[in-house]
Parts: C-alpha cells; sequence; structure tokens
C-alpha cells in the first residue's frame, strides 16, 4: 500500500509541494513545441538547412524517448529527489548552452543532455504527487500538474513566436534558466527523499535492458521523426533503424521478464489496469501532439498566419484546459475513471469532426473555437488515466509506473505527428490528381474558369496572351490549395475515428474504489 505523506515534511503544504514540482515539468514539455516555429531563424542562423535544422528538434525527442522508461529504475536506486535535483539541473545547464551554441552541431549535442535531463521530470513528479496525496486526492493533484504537461505545449508555438518575432531565436531557451534555478530552490527547501529509496543494487546494473531500450526506443523515435522527410522505407537508413527498432523492442521483453531487477518493468503493461491506462494515454498523446502540430501549420502554410498569430489561435484553448483542469480533478475522486475517460473521448471526437468542416474563408475565431473545443476533452482524459494507473499498485512499482505512463504520451505524440504528415502529403496527392483530371479543356467548368480568369487579368492590364498564360497558373494554384485544405479533412476525419474507437477501451478498466485507498496487489 501505497504510504501516503512520505514525502510531505512536516510543516509543507502538499499543494505547494504539487505546484512546485510541477516547475520544471511546465518548461520541459514547453521546450519540445517553443523551438517549432524557430527553427527556421535557427537554420539560417547556424548556417543550416532546414532539413539539416530538424535534428534539433529530432535528437531532443531521441533522449527524452531514452531516459524516461529507466527514469522509475534510476529515481529507485539514485533516489527519487535526488535523481529529479539532478534532471533539473542538467536541464537548465543545456538550456543555457543552448542558447549559447556557435553551431549546428554542438546545438544538436546540447540539446541531446537537455533532453536526457528534461525527460527524467515527468515520472520523477507523477512518483511523487502520487506518494504525497491520499488516493482520494490525487485527481485533484494531479490537476495541478496538468496544466504543466497540457497547457505547455499549447501555449508553447506562441511564446517560441514572439521571443523569435521580437527577440531572437536564443531566447526561447535562456528563458529556461531562471525557472530551473528557481525549481532547484524549491525542490531542496521542500521536498523529502521518501523512507523507502534508495534502494541499493542486489545483483548489479542491468546493462542488456539499458542497451536495449536505448536502442530500441531511439531507433524508433529517429524512424518516426526522419520517415516522412526520407521517404519512409523506399530509404535504406529508415529501414536499417526500423528493424534495428524491432529487434531490440522485441528482445527487451523477454529479457526484462527474466531479470530479478529489471530496468524497465515491463511486467506492468501485463495488468488489465495499468495496460489499458498506457494503450489510452498513448492514444491521447496521438491525438494531442497531432493537432497541436495540425493547426499551426495550417493557418500559417495556407492562411498565411504568422508564428505569432498562429500561437495566438492555440492559446484560448490552453486557458480553457486550465479552468476545466480542477473540475476533471474534483470528479477523478467521485466519478469511476472509465466513464470520465469515454467523455472526454466522445468530446475529442466530436472536435475533430467539428474541424472536419474546414473551407477557404475560415476566420480566426474559427481556429480559436476549434482548439476550445480540443481543449475542452483534454483534462477528463488525462487527470482520470493518470490516477487510474497508479490504482492497485504499490509504493514501489510508481517510479516504474510513471516512467511508463509518459512513454506512453510521447511515444503516442511521435506516432500522431509522424502518421498524420504521412496522411497529409499522400491525401494531398490523391486529390491533386483528381482534381486535374477534370482540368481538361473539354469540360465546360474549365472553360467557364479560365474564361474569368482571362477577363480578370486583362481588366487588370494583362495583354490576351499573357492573360491566358496566368489563367492556367492561378487554376493550377487553386486546384494545389484545394487539394491541401481537403488533405487536412481527411486528417481531421482519420482522428475523429480514432478518437470513436477508443472510448470502448476506457470501459475496460477496472472499477476503483472512490474516497479510500485502494490495496495494492
Amino acid at each position: 500500500m501505497t504510504a501516503a505523506g512520505e514525502l510531505r515534511p512536516s510543516g509543507h503544504n502538499p499543494w505547494l509541494i504539487a505546484f512546485v514540482v510541477s516547475i520544471a515539468t511546465f518548461m520541459e514539455v514547453l521546450d519540445i513545441s517553443i523551438a517549432n516555429v524557430a527553427l527556421r531563424h535557427i537554420a539560417g542562423s547556424v548556417s543550416a538547412s532546414y532539413d539539416q535544422a530538424t535534428w534539433i528538434l529530432t535528437s531532443y525527442l531521441i533522449a527524452n524517448a531514452v531516459i524516461l522508461p529507466l527514469s522509475g529504475w534510476l529515481s529507485t536506486v539514485i533516489g527519487r529527489k535526488r535523481f529529479y535535483m539532478q534532471c533539473v539541473g542538467l536541464f537548465t545547464a543545456s538550456s543555457l548552452l543552448c542558447g549559447l551554441a556557435w553551431n549546428l552541431n554542438w546545438l544538436i549535442l546540447f540539446r541531446v543532455l537537455q533532453g536526457l535531463g528534461g525527460g527524467g521530470l515527468a515520472p520523477s513528479e507523477q512518483s511523487i504527487l502520487a506518494d504525497a496525496f491520499a488516493p482520494e486526492k490525487r485527481g485533484q493533484a494531479f490537476a495541478v500538474y496538468g496544466v504543466a504537461v497540457v497547457v505547455a505545449p499549447t501555449i508553447g508555438p506562441t511564446l517560441g513566436g514572439l521571443l523569435t518575432d521580437y527577440a531572437s531565436w536564443n531566447w526561447i531557451f535562456f528563458i529556461n534558466v531562471p525557472m530551473g534555478l528557481l525549481s532547484l530552490l524549491l525542490v531542496s527547501s521542500l521536498v523529502r527523499e521518501p523512507r523507502r529509496s534508495p534502494r541499493p543494487l542486489r545483483r548489479g546494473v542491468d546493462f542488456i535492458g539499458f542497451i536495449l531500450v536505448a536502442l530500441g526506443l531511439g531507433c524508433l523515435e529517429i524512424v518516426l521523426d526522419e520517415g516522412q522527410r526520407n521517404d519512409w522505407f523506399q530509404s535504406n537508413f529508415i529501414i536499417i533503424f526500423a528493424v534495428i527498432a524491432a529487434i531490440s523492442l522485441l528482445a527487451l521483453i523477454p529479457w526484462e521478464l527474466s531479470r530479478s531487477n529489471p530496468i524497465v518493468d515491463v511486467r506492468l503493461l501485463g495488468r488489465r489496469q495499468f495496460g489499458t491506462c498506457f494503450l489510452v494515454m498513448l492514444i491521447v498523446g496521438v491525438v494531442l501532439f497531432s493537432t497541436i502540430q495540425l493547426m499551426p501549420q495550417l493557418v500559417q502554410n495556407e492562411f498565411g498566419y504568422t508564428a505569432t498569430l498562429a500561437g495566438l489561435s492555440l492559446s484560448p484553448g490552453g486557458f480553457a484546459t486550465m479552468l476545466l483542469m480542477p473540475v476533471a480533478g474534483y470528479l477523478t475522486g467521485k466519478v469511476q475513471p472509465k466513464y470520465l475517460i469515454a467523455g472526454g473521448f466522445a468530446v475529442l471526437a466530436l472536435s475533430m469532426w467539428h474541424l472536419t468542416g474546414l473551407n477557404g474563408d475560415i476566420t480566426f475565431s474559427y481556429a480559436v473555437w476549434a482548439r476550445i473545443y480540443t481543449a475542452v476533452a483534454l483534462p477528463f482524459l488525462f487527470i482520470p488515466i493518470t490516477t487510474a494507473s497508479y490504482h492497485g499498485l504499490s509504493g514501489a512499482d510508481t517510479n516504474q509506473a510513471a516512467g511508463l505512463i509518459n512513454v506512453a504520451r510521447n511515444l503516442g505524440g511521435s506516432i500522431g505527428v509522424a502518421s498524420i504528415q504521412t496522411v497529409l502529403q499522400q491525401r494531398q496527392q490523391f486529390h491533386q490528381s483528381r482534381l486535374v483530371e477534370n482540368t481538361v479543356p473539354s469540360d465546360i467548368h474549365y472553360q467557364v474558369a479560365v474564361h474569368k480568369a482571362i477577363e480578370f487579368l486583362t481588366s487588370s492590364g494583362a495583354s490576351v496572351v499573357d492573360a491566358m498564360q496566368q489563367a492556367n497558373a492561378l487554376i493550377m494554384t487553386t486546384i494545389m490549395k484545394q487539394a491541401t485544405l481537403l488533405s487536412y479533412i481527411d486528417a481531421f476525419w482519420i482522428l475523429t475515428v480514432v478518437s470513436i474507437l477508443a472510448i470502448p477501451a476506457a470501459f475496460i478498466l477496472r472499477p476503483t474504489t472512490l474516497g479510500k485507498q485502494p490495496m495494492a496487489h
């Protein structure tokens, strides 16, 4: 049974601890999305192409993916508070170095260090909250923490756009430094080690397990992040890394099951409660990160929004999430998690369906409200899933559970972004070919469109010959825009179906004893 209060020092309010441990994760999750809008500026500053600069994002995600499943084991062995503060320190120092980086190679190296430090933060914080609060209060505690995890990716593009447009890209990294130092100061004063850790190693370090995790998740992240740019399995580069990832992850399961002190406790995934939570959190990651990628990309590329304006279209959704977090936290202690999760996916499906109504004349308010509808669902997914994932676990398992549930969210995000970008490209080509089929001289609609375009261009001063050439070019540009818009509609239809299919998965969860301490098994 989890000993609630083990981490709560005498005289310190546990809600203050919940706020304190959320500071660093807010900055870490923010960093995942904040660099996206500044990538072209960074590429120009370090004399690199855009494709080369994408490794600034990829390197961070790879390091994050590698350390996340290991963080539970490291917390137990090193000591949770000690490991957490080391992660904050590494994240803060590497953020400073990223801002000072003098070329692309060093920036990528510092981003790897930043990803290693940042990856250990969220699991440590979740296990701290799981131990510091009784089960009936965990939902409300995770509501405070959930603001950091769910809202940070939403305001990341806005903040990144503002800093890039009005200061310089370096400041997207420099802003982490004062927040990291504040976090170190507060954590050192308010948080204590639980009595049960650190745990001495009984049979040494599971080096084989470490290598398999690093190779499996690291190579998988490379495949997901670079697959679209390298034409997926038409590239030998992608094939090699996909094979390494598959072999490593398949070998990891029997290896870790045979260890008495595994570096990743894969047995947790075999439990009905935790395994289901892992699955639904994976789906939340798919939809959450896909929409965070799609909406700014849509309004910037197709409607000419600046980076700042694109970010501002997402920000009201972040405020909606903040307002509903306490409500979701309260309801998590009163209503079975499976009902809240099913309801959250239903709302998410409706919000994705709303986005299938895109057209070429959408307004800024349409983009804002579309994001708000999505944001309404997130608290009723994130908090119940996180809370339910600890139900029935002993205190010794909370570190491992926290690491794996964060792997699910981040892995789902990588799968979602990679898949949705592939869908966009393939469906754009499909729609373009279908629309071009009708652009033949014998088609009456095509003749009318050409005639109107020529009339408009000649009335603007163009010669008849130039007007005919420009008219054809104008029609092709219109076709390209229509094909692109239709591909976005297809992408949102797919996310609608994914959200609907996730609803039955929620009902696999076991009922929890609301308001009481669950027994471990």
